[in-house]
């Protein structure tokens, strides 16, 4: 990630990154980043009372100062706006409301380190609105690779980018499920994380997954943004893509890696990367609202003569090359609740009304 580089240029500052978790519990590495949003549980304590240790861990991987001997997040200079939700099996999800909470706050960026096999209308009308609002959300594809691979929502929404995780060479990891709703990918093997509620200590067996591959992906889109502020959501996500690490041709993405390992340093430092038109989501190709354009969708002058992008594929394939790193994968935690994707980057930010299955699209022309 070449993060030492990278806070030369950005930290991440004036960004905020909306957490929808299991809460966010005021860490040492969190002193004076962190904000309470809302809390949906019911559950006993607020936003800022983590009733599960793994909404804590994505945000210090975010905005973590590592005092203390915390975790130092990719962008430090971000602040993180914490949503608490249920992720331990409810039967309805009530994401829905902290989603729409999360669209109406001063977040820029939704992470969602969750997911579930099933549509929940609610929610889905929730991402919708958050799209609609300008903000840029990531979602973990899952861990049951191994099992069932069957990305799952919020990571198979349209307007959500999914994000599988790999190891420090840039092979995924097995467990990491794969398919045409993988978009990008981030650092998510062997990454601390902490090892429960009490906050006493992190572990290492277990860490990482697309939970915390999602959060790292967060972090690199606040640090471009916070180079770049007067661009919107769809630019830095094209950003993000351009510049993302492949050895395979862009307009053929991976099932496995999307269109590649996420690099920001290739934008912040390099200045690498193209922006394109302000109104143009990148994995759809189509029009989309603007945060601040006119009332007939014009984009904000700041954006106005941005560069064009090239247009995405109509659909993901895999070649047999990608296949074989997948499956020559290191190893990783399968394990999984809603599912719930397990997570632990002092070492990351060094080294890089009841549901229904659907028919889903992701890519057009």
């Amino acid at each position: 990630m070449s993060a030492d580089d990278l806070w030369k240029k950005s930290t991440g500052k004036g960004i905020k990154v909306a957490v929808v978790d299991s809460g966010v519990s005021v860490t040492p590495s969190l002193k004076g980043r962190v904000t309470s949003g809302k809390d949906v549980t019911g559950k006993p304590g607020g936003a800022l009372d983590d009733y599960d240790s793994h909404g804590t861990t994505m945000a210090e991987l975010i905005v973590g100062s590592g005092r203390e001997g915390g975790l130092k997040g990719l962008a430090p200079g971000a602040e993180v706006i914490s949503f608490r939700t249920t992720l331990d099996g409810q039967e309805e999800s009530d994401s829905a409301e902290a989603i729409r909470a999360a669209a109406d706050s001063d977040a820029r960026i939704i992470n969602m380190s969750f997911g579930s096999d099933f549509i929940y209308p609610e929610e889905k009308a929730a991402v919708e609105y958050a799209a609609s609002k300008g903000k840029l959300m990531f979602a973990g594809v899952g861990n049951d690779a191994e099992k069932k691979n069957f990305i799952g929502y919020p990571a198979a929404y349209p307007q959500v980018t999914g994000v599988s995780a790999a190891d420090r060479s840039g092979r995924v990891a097995k467990y990491s499920e794969f398919g045409e709703y993988v978009d990008l990918a981030a650092p998510g093997l062997g990454i601390p994380h902490w090892c429960d509620v009490t906050f006493r200590s992190y572990c290492q067996e277990g860490g990482g997954g697309t939970s915390s591959a999602t959060a790292i992906a967060s972090a690199s889109a606040a640090l471009v943004w916070s180079k770049h502020p007067d661009w919107t959501a769809n630019q830095v996500l094209r950003v993000l893509i351009d510049t993302a690490g492949r050895d395979w041709p862009k307009d053929e993405p991976s099932d496995y890696l999307g269109y590649g390992l996420i690099r920001p340093a290739r934008n912040v430092v390099k200045g690498e990367g193209k922006p394109g038109p302000a109104d143009i989501d990148p994995l759809t190709n189509k029009k989309t609202a603007v945060a601040g354009s006119d009332e007939d969708g014009t984009a904000p002058s700041a954006s106005a003569s941005a560069p064009a992008a090239s247009a995405p594929p109509a659909q993901k394939g895999t070649s047999g090359e990608q296949q074989a790193a997948a499956a020559k994968s290191s190893d990783g935690d399968g394990s999984s609740r809603m599912w719930l994707i397990g997570g632990g980057l002092a070492a990351v930010a060094v080294f890089c009304g009841g549901g229904y299955a659907a028919v889903r699209a992701r890519r057009g022309t």
